[in-house]
């Protein structure tokens, strides 16, 4: 019995604590004042990676930073009136930057606006990569058909390093109803040429090297064809493209403006913007519009891809955004910079483009008198103020031409013919003289030496009586 008793108390003293252990498994009952129950901690957010963070914050969770995207620039800025003089500004994400660097340069100018034609992801190879049949020439004709600019600025080529692909040629057309199918044929065909008659060559005679050989230095375009980026047939097909795209714009009758692009990051990607502004310089030079290097701003003394540097005031800034291609704001200042010089000029001068004739290109007709075709260059204005050979030009009033009667004149001063000194002048330093100047110098007579021995000196007497008869004199006049 006491073994049965003592086992009891020791059941009963272990209660007790297996209760504050295991806790309370009938919520309803409560056997002990003392039972805690078992609360689990409130549900937190994964903590930070970061370990220097971690201590910090709502227990430890850090948002990510957010996603800046560099190829949008900042809207433009609102007008309260509308600007009298606008500029457009056509191309890729260069251009939008640039569009706002010119806007914070002339912030203080309400009366010139710039307007965007941005396309950020496209280029002269694809406009839209959803669509191959949209170009920038057609794009860019729609875009500005209801603007007026005073001059256009455009910035393309960075989203140009891809190989391109040659435009096919036109599929012929069907034939209509009624038209025999031949005669369409023979439509679309050219005309074959007529056979040239041939000379027979002299079975001596060194044979000519073929044509097919002279060609082979040139590059050879297939229509249809693909070509990598750096090659001839790409830069060729390429070249046509840029000066299609010149054509749009100037159609607008304005001044256009062509800025190159600037060393991005990488040297491979700095390689390959100075090879599209090669082409760009180029084409710009010989359609006649102005070319905007701004490829010495943004690299650094050795000419590669800075990140920061002197902006347009000389103050060390950071020039570029972290994707290492866009511009800060710093940046797109300094850059509208370079383009801010030649846009005064063009607005001041109201300078139209003109294009220059390439080689390729051969001479215009000339214009028949009375036509009423007008020429591109605008009208022949003469120099002189009639239409015969008198040589005035305008301004002259009408004056003869004043005629020279004196020969010696007309030699001087037509034929430049110096004159002839006088015989024994100053200035003549003919030798040896002549005859007459012989015998003149021979007459002149030496100088004589000075007499050594002194004159005899006047007696005293002789002195003192010739004083006293001038003194006897004066006495005789003043009496008078």
């Amino acid at each position: 019995m006491a073994a049965a008793g003592l086992a009891v108390s020791l059941v009963a003293s272990c209660l007790p604590a297996a209760a504050q252990f295991w806790g309370n498994r009938f919520p309803d009952q409560r056997p002990y004042p003392d039972q805690r129950y078992y609360q689990p901690a409130p549900a937190q957010p994964p903590p930070s990676r970061d370990f220097y963070s971690f201590p910090f914050g709502n227990g430890g969770y850090v948002r990510p930073p957010p996603v800046v995207d560099s190829t949008k620039a900042p809207p433009p800025r609102k007008l309260e009136t509308p600007p009298t003089t606008t500029v457009a500004v056509v191309g890729d994400s260069f251009a939008d930057w640039l569009a706002y660097g010119l806007d914070e340069t002339y912030a203080d100018q309400p009366d010139l606006g710039f307007v965007r034609k941005i396309r950020a992801y496209s280029g002269l190879i694809r406009y839209d990569s959803k669509n191959d049949a949209l170009d920038w020439p057609q794009a860019v004709k729609d875009a500005l058909a209801a603007e007026k600019p005073s001059a256009i600025i455009v910035m393309l080529g960075l989203n140009d390093r891809l190989s391109i692909r040659d435009r096919a040629p036109p599929r012929p057309t069907p034939p209509q109803k009624g038209e025999p199918a031949a005669a369409a044929a023979a439509a679309t065909q050219a005309p074959a040429a007529a056979p040239q008659p041939q000379t027979p060559t002299p079975p001596d005679a060194e044979a000519a090297p073929p044509t097919a050989a002279a060609s082979d230095t040139q590059p050879r375009i297939t229509p249809g064809g693909s070509y990598e980026f750096h090659t001839d047939q790409w830069a060729e097909i390429y070249g046509k493209r840029v000066d299609e795209m010149i054509a749009a714009l100037k159609m607008k009758g304005v001044p256009v403006l062509w800025v190159g692009l600037p060393a991005i990051r990488g040297a491979k990607s700095t390689s390959d913007m100075s090879y599209l502004d090669d082409l760009y310089r180029t084409r710009a030079e010989k359609a006649g519009i102005v070319y905007v290097d701004i490829w010495d701003g943004f690299v650094d003394d050795q000419g590669r891809y800075a990140v920061q540097g002197p902006d347009f005031e000389g103050q060390i800034r950071r020039l570029r955004t972290g994707d290492g291609v866009h511009f800060t704001k710093a940046g797109a200042v300094k850059l509208a910079s370079y383009v801010d010089r030649e846009l005064r000029r063009v607005l001041t001068s109201h300078v139209v483009p003109v294009a220059l004739p390439g080689p390729e290109a051969t001479a215009p007709a000339p214009a028949k008198p009375g036509a009423a075709g007008r020429p591109d260059v605008g009208p022949v204005v003469p120099l002189t103020a009639d239409s015969s050979d008198t040589g005035d030009l305008l301004g002259a009033g009408g004056r003869p031409a004043q005629t020279v009667s004196d020969p010696v004149a007309a030699k001087v001063l037509s034929r430049g013919d110096a004159i002839a000194a006088p015989s024994g002048r100053a200035d003549d330093f003919s030798w040896p003289r002549s005859g007459s100047d012989a015998g003149a110098a021979s007459e002149v007579l030496a100088p004589q030496p000075a007499a050594l021995t002194p004159g005899t000196p006047a007696k005293k007497g002789a002195a003192t009586r010739d004083d006293g008869k001038k003194q006897a004199d004066a006495k005789k006049d003043t009496k008078k």
